[in-house]
């Protein structure tokens, strides 16, 4: 004799994982931001011979700062 799985989710459990997804993803992008701007910051305090030590210079800070962070280029 067969068996048959009841896969349906009430409405309420649904919606409940679509908000915990998407509350996860806004603590996600602040906790990426608050990096990046902290990354910015220490970058930004360091001196002109401190960053070329490094291989950047001072106009290069944001970009790094959001590969860093995001992983890819901003353009």
């Amino acid at each position: 004799m067969p068996t048959t799985l009841n896969t349906s989710r009430s409405a309420t459990a649904v919606l409940g994982e679509d908000l915990s997804a998407a509350f996860y993803a806004a603590m996600q992008r602040f906790v990426n931001y608050r990096t990046y701007r902290r990354t910015v910051n220490e970058l930004s305090q360091l001196s002109a011979h401190d960053l070329a030590d490094l291989g950047l210079h001072r106009s290069e800070i944001r970009r790094v700062a959001h590969e860093t962070v995001y992983g890819h280029r901003s353009y």
